[in-house]
């Protein structure tokens, strides 16, 4: 199975990250502004393969695996979770980016990966030209909505759990738990969206036991008492606040559905006071799921 058909005239590179080998796919003109796309849970830099050609006709365009997935290193980590705080990956991908030649770059990050790109952009806001967001609200905003209704998004909490309850879970079946929560999160809740050449390499990272704990320790970090919402609330209690423009997409039949309050008017209550917005059709994994719209929204917000 040739994984790098999902990403024609894109060149797969290893870089060295201040974790250990991070690995990226990389194309457009080299002259061109810079687009850093950060990739969700339980995923890897593969989901980006239907928007990244056609963001990569006016972009250098970097698709990155995150630290502990994909094929970049899969650090341990424990108590307090500062390794994979979205603060310290924050830093360490601005030390990348500034290793290949980037100072400057837009940014897009979907779940997981929107997660670390608000963060970097909060700490680093003189790195980011522009932000996009993909189906999230703030880390802080996720457990309050959580504490409120107990039974919403119960792998929040379950992945969470101190080490190494969720990890033995997850390895008595890693293909069924993981596999679960794709079709449970797309619109038609089956995992029909998705390319089986995106799938192979998802299973692939799935089924290795450090990646599961990298994941778990990355939920860990973002825990009830974890570091990423300490440094929410420590921000939104300082009244920082996103310096360059921001877009966030959300998706109807996922994020907003049953929610009484729309993801925009969440980040404009909270650190985007004035972001744009877009809700797109379809389940959480926008850019496989509705791949037209959600390339031709972020190509106009990152022109210019």
């Amino acid at each position: 199975m040739d994984a790098a058909d999902l990403f024609p005239g894109f060149e797969a590179r290893w870089l060295e990250a201040p974790w250990g080998k991070a690995f990226a796919r990389i194309g457009g003109p080299e002259e061109a502004p810079p687009l850093l796309l950060l990739h969700g849970f339980p995923q890897s830099h593969a989901m980006w393969h239907r928007v990244a050609p056609g963001l990569a006709r006016d972009h250098r365009v970097i698709c990155l695996d995150l630290k502990g997935y994909g094929w970049s290193a899969a650090p341990d980590d424990g108590p307090p979770h500062e390794a994979y705080a979205k603060r310290t990956i924050g830093r360490e991908i601005v030390a990348l980016m500034e290793r290949i030649g980037h100072v400057h770059f837009a940014l897009a990050g979907h779940d997981r990966g929107a997660r670390v790109a608000y963060r970097l952009a909060l700490d680093a806001p003189g790195r980011v030209a522009k932000l996009a967001l993909l189906d999230i609200v703030p880390t802080l905003v996720q457990w309050e909505r959580i504490a409120a209704s107990p039974g919403m998004n119960p792998h929040w909490s379950f992945l969470a759990e101190p080490a190494p309850k969720s990890e033995d879970a997850i390895l008595k079946g890693p293909d069924a738990y993981f596999e679960g929560l794709l079709a449970d999160w797309t619109g038609p809740h089956d995992l029909s969206p998705f390319d089986r050449r995106a799938l192979h390499l998802y299973r692939q990272a799935w089924n290795v036991p450090e990646r599961i704990h990298a994941m778990c320790e990355d939920y860990r970090a973002g825990g009830p008492q974890g570091p990423d919402r300490a440094a929410d609330a420590a921000d939104l209690a300082a009244g920082r606040r996103l310096a360059m423009p921001v877009l966030v997409l959300s998706s109807r039949a996922y994020l907003e559905r049953g929610k009484s309050e729309t993801a925009l008017a969440v980040w404009r209550r909270t650190f985007a006071p004035d972001a744009a917005g877009a809700e797109i059709e379809g389940g959480h994994f926008l850019a496989e799921e509705q791949p037209a719209a959600v390339l031709e929204v972020l190509r106009e917000f990152f022109a210019g």
